[in-house]
């Protein structure tokens, strides 16, 4: 599975012209990656049918600043037409914020939703596994590392040996190079966005970039 990082509608068509999976739909990759406005999200579902996972965040690092604030974007993308959300958050000690996570998970509720990055960030990514999957998410974003996946894969091989009701996507600083490896851990979920944009963030997803991940992800293990 490959899920491709869109800012916009443009980004959006050309994932699904490449064979993208997913989207996640996020703006300010400045920031890591914020909640879109609801006129974002409109355009891009009026321009894809691909499945769409939107960002639940607002501002850098992993405590929410505005967790009222986040309900209520979430209450009004899913009105929008979202049915699916990435968001995470850490309390001061780097466990995960349970409270937090909950409350935004109550907002979505009987929607699909991911755990992002947050795990590489935290105090322990094993016990925050656990964690998040009694929490409900479906999938866990991950590099094994905040340095990104070239660092992160001892810790990867570990999750992915821990993958039920839970999926790992890895992503985050991922490389061609990286995907044989991850395949061997049984990984089966992979997300980009700078690769998959050969001018950089302010340049639009290139799908023969994305057609070439596909294709590299779809390449049985040799």
């Amino acid at each position: 599975m490959l899920e491709v990082i869109a800012l916009d509608a443009v980004d959006a068509v050309a994932a699904q012209e490449g064979g993208a999976d997913r989207v996640e739909l996020a703006v300010d990759m400045g920031a890591d990656g914020l909640t879109p406005p609801v006129a974002v999200l409109r355009d891009v579902l009026s321009a894809t049918d691909l499945p769409v996972r939107v960002m639940l965040r607002d501002g850098p690092g992993f405590a929410p600043r505005d967790l009222d604030g986040l309900r209520r974007d979430a209450a009004v993308l899913r009105e929008a037409g979202a049915g699916a959300f990435v968001f995470g958050f850490l309390d001061g000690d780097g466990r995960v914020d349970v409270a937090a996570c909950a409350a935004l998970a109550a907002e979505v509720e009987e929607c699909a939703w991911t755990f992002h990055r947050a795990l590489d960030n935290s105090a322990d990514p094993e016990a925050a596994w656990a964690v998040v999957g009694e929490l409900g998410c479906d999938t866990v974003l991950a590099a094994g590392s905040p340095r990104g996946v070239a660092d992160g894969f001892p810790a990867l091989e570990r999750l992915a040996g821990r993958q039920a009701a839970t999926a790992l996507l890895v992503g985050g600083g991922l490389k061609a190079e990286h995907v044989p490896r991850l395949k061997s851990f049984g990984v089966t979920g992979f997300h980009v966005g700078g690769a998959v944009r050969p001018g950089g963030w302010g340049a639009p997803v290139s799908a023969d970039a994305v057609r070439g991940w596909v294709r590299l992800v779809q390449d049985p293990v040799r």
